[in-house]
């Protein structure tokens, strides 16, 4: 069975363009479908252009991953594809990734890939095997580390949850529920300019609080307000 691979996408064309390349050097023969979310840097362009067959295409949503995420799964669902893969634009895909990820993709299961950071940076390092053993001990993942779902658990839980924040941590909360996630010890390398740009000890504390407010039942729309600052 071949993924379908689903990027969210908003003000990202140039992470894109590499994610792209990846697929194209090492998964070629996957579909891909990048959901626009309102980008106003050409990054809805440059997908067009990037798309290698008709396998693949660009959809046009309203801001919010969520939103994205699920108009995505919907068509790639309608489109008869069985088993999806979200992937964040800023991720990098390789070769051994690819193969381990067909390895399972027969399998009715879902479940996420460990996670490294592109810079070489021995913090880096310690705070992606701490998210690392985090998922595996909690069966909750984030969306940087590439969730991967089949159609018939994806449809048990609803599809993804239609907010604009923390979309990722509830739809894993609803899947650990039908099933007990792969772990994909292969990983999926992504960038760490938000660490570098915020600090490591903020991006964690922010993180933290967060996940501690929406846990406590915060909304996703007021913690998307605080984290985004006014949003649609």
């Amino acid at each position: 069975m071949t993924p379908c691979v689903v990027i969210p996408l908003r003000n990202d064309a140039t992470a894109l363009g590499r994610a792209m390349a990846d697929l194209s050097e090492h998964a070629a023969h996957w579909p891909v479908l990048v959901v626009d979310g309102g980008s106003t840097d050409g990054g809805a362009a440059l997908a067009e252009q990037l798309m290698r067959d008709g396998t693949g295409g660009l959809l046009l949503s309203a801001p919010g991953r969520g939103q994205q995420l699920r108009l995505g799964a919907e068509c790639a669902i309608e489109r008869g594809h069985d088993w999806l893969w979200f992937l964040h634009a800023d991720s990098r895909v390789s070769a051994r990734l690819v193969q381990a990820l067909e390895a399972i993709a027969d399998r009715p299961a879902w479940g996420r890939c460990d996670v490294a950071f592109e810079v070489r940076d021995w913090r880096m390092g310690i705070v992606a095997k701490a998210m690392n053993l985090r998922s595996a001990a909690t069966h909750i993942c984030t969306g940087d580390q590439g969730m991967f779902v089949h159609r018939r658990l994806l449809e048990a839980v609803g599809g993804v949850p239609e907010q604009p924040l923390m979309e990722d941590i509830e739809l894993a909360r609803r899947l650990r529920r039908v099933g007990v996630p792969i772990r994909v010890r292969t990983p999926l390398v992504t960038s760490a300019r938000r660490w570098q740009r915020e600090g490591l000890l903020a991006t964690v504390l922010q993180m933290w609080a967060l996940r501690a407010r929406y846990w406590l039942g915060e909304s996703a729309e007021a913690l998307a307000r605080d984290y985004y600052g006014p949003y649609p």
